[in-house]
């Protein structure tokens, strides 16, 4: 496993980080998950990363349970607030109420006394920003939290955001989690830009781009049982490449991966890695082996020449559009 910074922080993360959107709490049973983590565990991953949304904070009691008698001065455990977690209407968004109430559920749940990053996982409109950055800030200063950062931020938004950190003297926002892949690059011409100038990293999900890009979809063929294009929640997000002229073009990224001595998964987690700016690529699993695949993308160079025949086979499919970076205009 290879080490990057966490943008301009002394904090280091494994570049491949395991992540339990999906799976843990919903889609595998606890032992399953429990097997992942090992996995995780054993191939030098020390970065995980989860939000009291999923599963319906689910996801964080097993992560929990799973990392139990880990020592925890080895990990880095992140967290997201601002999705539903409860039927109230300040069971929701990044007020200090609810900010407050589920940093108290994620460590209670998560059995640690601290996060590492604590992120607020969309833009919350309903609550003035600098309410929101206080509350961030009290957090670290409390030593509840120990860095902060978005997910899903537009750069308008996060530069508003860095603006009032400088003007108030709170912590700065230090990482953006964003979906990031081969198919879906909507940061690169005005997120990525801005956080290299401000030193603000990409911790990126989806690289496989919901497993469309291990090329095991097929297409004019139906998606293979158990998949995440299955899933009640994975099949919304994967609907979008679920498309033959998508599905064609990442079978023909085959004879590339194979060159180069990689899988179809290893091939897509490299790639998002070779972009400097990307701290981190979140990887998920229903079964230990798919870690052990993954894990072995750390470290791997693409030459210009690979990356540019990605783009030659890719073409047009791939969406570029920042306007796509968007957060619900009233709260859920």
């Amino acid at each position: 496993m290879e080490f990057r910074h966490l943008g301009r922080s002394g904090l280091l993360v494994s570049e491949i980080s395991y992540g339990n959107w999906i799976t843990h709490g919903s889609q595998v049973e606890e032992d399953a998950a429990k097997e992942c983590v090992k996995a995780a565990l054993d191939e030098g991953i020390t970065t995980f990363d989860t939000a009291d949304v999923y599963a319906g904070t689910r996801a964080e009691e097993v992560l929990g349970r799973a990392l139990h008698g880990v020592r925890r001065e080895s990990l880095e455990i992140f967290t997201k607030v601002y999705w539903p977690t409860g039927p109230g209407p300040n069971d929701r968004g990044l007020s200090r109420k609810h900010i407050t109430e589920s940093i108290n559920g994620s460590l209670r749940r998560l059995q640690t006394d601290y996060v590492d990053l604590y992120q607020a996982h969309r833009f919350d409109y309903a609550t003035p920003l600098e309410e929101t950055l206080k509350t961030f800030d009290d957090l670290v200063r409390q030593g509840k939290v120990l860095y902060v950062g978005v997910s899903e931020w537009t750069a308008d938004q996060i530069a508003q955001a860095l603006k009032i950190a400088d003007e108030m003297g709170f912590d700065r926002i230090v990482s953006n989690q964003p979906q990031y892949s081969a198919l879906w690059r909507v940061i690169e011409s005005e997120i990525v830009p801005l956080s290299e100038k401000e030193g603000i990293s990409q911790i990126v999900w989806s690289p496989i781009a919901q497993g469309v890009l291990t090329g095991k979809y097929l297409p004019g063929q139906a998606a293979p049982a158990g998949s995440r294009a299955t899933d009640a929640t994975g099949a919304k997000m994967i609907d979008r490449f679920m498309d033959d002229d998508v599905l064609t073009r990442v079978q023909n990224l085959k004879p590339i991966a194979a060159d180069l001595g990689l899988t179809m998964a290893q091939l897509a987690v490299a790639w998002v890695l070779q972009n400097p700016n990307v701290a981190s690529a979140i990887v998920g699993a229903t079964r230990p082996e798919q870690v052990r695949d993954n894990v072995k993308a750390a470290g791997v160079k693409l030459d210009a020449e690979v990356l540019s025949k990605i783009d030659d086979v890719l073409g047009p499919i791939v969406e570029r559009d920042p306007a796509k970076t968007v957060s619900p205009a009233t709260r859920p």
